[in-house]
């Protein structure tokens, strides 16, 4: 089954399951925003719309009801996924509406879901920096997203340890956090320097590496 054969079939499920203004969501919502999304982003990412759902109902803190405009909704995790054009969500908002946003995503975060939102002219023109975004949160969640080893956990916590820390990397960094031994601290950047995630960074003499210095990109597959 390709895209649009899938694309199809997910809308139909959906509008099927629903009556009322929450079919009439789906029928005016799922416009070219959305559809970018399901395509260039999710589709080329999942390869299916499994526990996927669009225009997703949830209450805000008022009360009140909003439609998120995709939810994926599994055992492990509840994952709100909104897409933001600048025109409606940055230059034609006022200051309540900007308030009443935020407002609704802290709350949402209270409820159990986590709040993500990729801008429209990512999904449209950058599709490949959604994917590597969308890859590491569902990584959290989701093992068989990639393939995982011992090896790949140990580069993904480094990776993520030296965004936290915001400076290079030294192997006691790397022992410290995942409790390896110097040697297999050491193993692990070096790997990650060949994959062109970390470049050594020699001491003054330039004889010996002593730190890794993070490559500033997010485009690689994490």
């Amino acid at each position: 089954m390709n895209f649009e054969q899938a694309h199809e079939a997910f809308i139909t499920h959906h509008l099927q399951r629903r009556t009322g203004e929450r079919r009439g969501r789906l029928e005016r919502g799922h416009r070219e925003a959305e559809k970018l999304f399901c395509g260039n982003v999710w589709w080329s990412l999942r390869g299916n719309f499994d526990n996927l759902h669009r225009e997703f109902e949830v209450l805000d803190w008022r009360g009140m009801s909003y439609f998120c405009d995709f939810a994926w909704l599994t055992e492990w995790v509840k994952l709100i996924i909104e897409i933001k054009g600048f025109g409606p969500h940055v230059r034609d908002m006022d200051r309540q509406k900007y308030c009443n946003e935020l407002n609704r995503e802290t709350f949402l975060a209270a409820m159990g879901y986590q709040v993500i939102s990729f801008a429209y002219d990512d999904v449209a023109h950058r599709p490949e920096l959604c994917i590597a975004l969308l890859r590491m949160i569902i990584s959290r969640y989701h093992t068989e997203s990639s393939p995982v080893t011992l090896q790949t956990l140990s580069e993904r916590e480094s990776i993520r340890l030296a965004y936290t820390l915001a400076r290079p990397l030294r192997p006691i960094d790397i022992e410290n956090h995942l409790k390896v031994n110097h040697r297999t601290a050491v193993r692990t950047l070096q790997s990650l320097c060949s994959k062109g995630w970390f470049a050594p960074v020699t001491g003054a003499e330039g004889k010996h590496i002593v730190r890794y210095e993070l490559q500033r990109t997010i485009m690689r597959l994490l």
